[in-house]
């Protein structure tokens, strides 16, 4: 089989959860790859350095490497320039207009649905309330856009056969926004690269980008009131404010290198995440250091921690509710009680059911069922989705 593998973004920038996806997907099959820009074949230091990829008319826009994100409206209109018409099969990883590439009835599209574009459907009114963009008149185009785009990104959804998505969570809410069943296949988490660490130290930690949603503000207030030592690792447009209430007990460090964050990852006395997440790779990660998570209990953290109090043997953290500094409060206050029944080597075993090679092996698989399915009904009839 012919394959292409279609991604949105590729810059030294982007190294989140939905890269390594599209680094394993490369790792199991063979397929030329594919994306709105490409920065990463000319940069050493990325496995796809020298790499030939395919671009659109976005890769020659300004300052398109660190600011994508402006072009926003363009993005269905670059995707559907993309000619792929040669290829038999078409994999996407998309977390915005990847699964929009244009295909003709003779090819097999699985998309591997990282999230329905989020600022245009859960994240609209946080996105609009958080931007200059979202205000006055400059907001009514914003909404407009936002308008267009939904259209868009439902109209596109009928171009996929297959959609995987990376958790229960996320395969709702590709049903709620395009009406269509979701095989889950949890997203490779690069555990090899933790340290497995059973003795901790005395201080909290959070790492992630300080972005509104990601709700690090309701962290620090909860452990302003506690008064126990947190650090938050991580940089964003929320660093300033977030400096400006925290207390002494709190250290906002900035962005670190891998090995610190590896390191902190290893020694804290649990991992804190107060932000609803489709997967959530942090949380993995942690465990996979032996460290316990305590995680809004909703979206990808209902699946990746095991909350002792439901699970004393095998429990690898708590989860709290609502989501509010209070609850957050409540809940780090029983941790403190009853952190020695939360086993360290409990928490690694947790990790590793989402391991780069059960993905590899999930994603082959479902791969080779569809094109089976995808060949039967070929001959006679319309592709029904599994």
């Amino acid at each position: 089989m012919k394959m292409a593998l279609v991604h949105e973004w590729l810059t030294p920038q982007a190294t989140g959860g939905s890269e390594l996806v599209v680094r394993e997907i490369l790792q199991t099959v063979e397929a030329d790859l594919y994306a709105l820009i490409d920065f990463e074949s000319r940069n050493p230091d990325s496995y796809l350095y020298g790499r030939a990829i395919g671009t659109t008319f976005l890769q020659h826009f300004p300052q398109a490497a660190r600011k994508i994100q402006q072009y926003l409206p363009l993005f269905p209109l670059a995707i559907e320039q993309l000619n792929l018409s040669g290829y038999e099969v078409i994999l996407s990883s998309s977390h915005a207009v990847a699964k929009g590439i244009l295909t003709h009835s003779q090819q097999l599209h699985l998309c591997y649905c990282h999230t329905p574009m989020r600022y245009a459907w859960d994240l609209t009114f946080d996105y609009l309330n958080s931007s200059r963009l979202g205000q006055g008149l400059p907001g009514l185009f914003t909404r407009m856009i936002l308008h267009y785009l939904r259209q868009w990104d439902v109209l596109s959804a009928n171009r996929v056969d297959y959609f995987i998505a990376n958790s229960h969570h996320t395969a709702q809410r590709i049903w709620r926004c395009y009406r269509r069943p979701a095989e889950v296949i949890y997203p490779p988490v690069a555990l090899d690269r933790f340290i497995y660490e059973p003795q901790k130290a005395d201080f909290y930690l959070t790492v992630c980008r300080l972005v509104s949603y990601k709700r690090v503000k309701l962290i620090i207030e909860a452990f302003n009131e506690l008064q126990l030592p947190l650090i938050v690792i991580g940089d964003g447009p929320e660093l300033s404010p977030l400096r400006a209430i925290a207390r002494n007990n709190v250290q906002l460090i900035g962005n670190q290198s891998h090995a610190v964050v590896a390191t902190h990852m290893a020694q804290a006395k649990a991992f804190v995440y107060a932000a609803c997440e489709d997967f959530g790779i942090a949380p993995v990660e942690a465990q996979a250091c032996g460290t316990p998570v305590i995680a809004y209990g909703a979206g990808g953290a209902l699946e990746t921690v095991r909350d002792v109090r439901q699970d004393p043997r095998t429990g690898t953290g708590l989860l709290f509710q609502p989501q509010d500094p209070a609850a957050l409060v409540k809940t780090v206050r029983i941790f403190e009680e009853i952190c020695g029944k939360i086993r360290p080597e409990s928490c690694h075993q947790q990790a590793q059911k989402f391991a780069a090679t059960v993905f590899q092996q999930r994603y082959l698989q479902f791969l080779e069922r569809c094109y089976a399915d995808w060949s039967a009904q070929s001959l006679t009839g319309p592709v029904h989705p599994l």
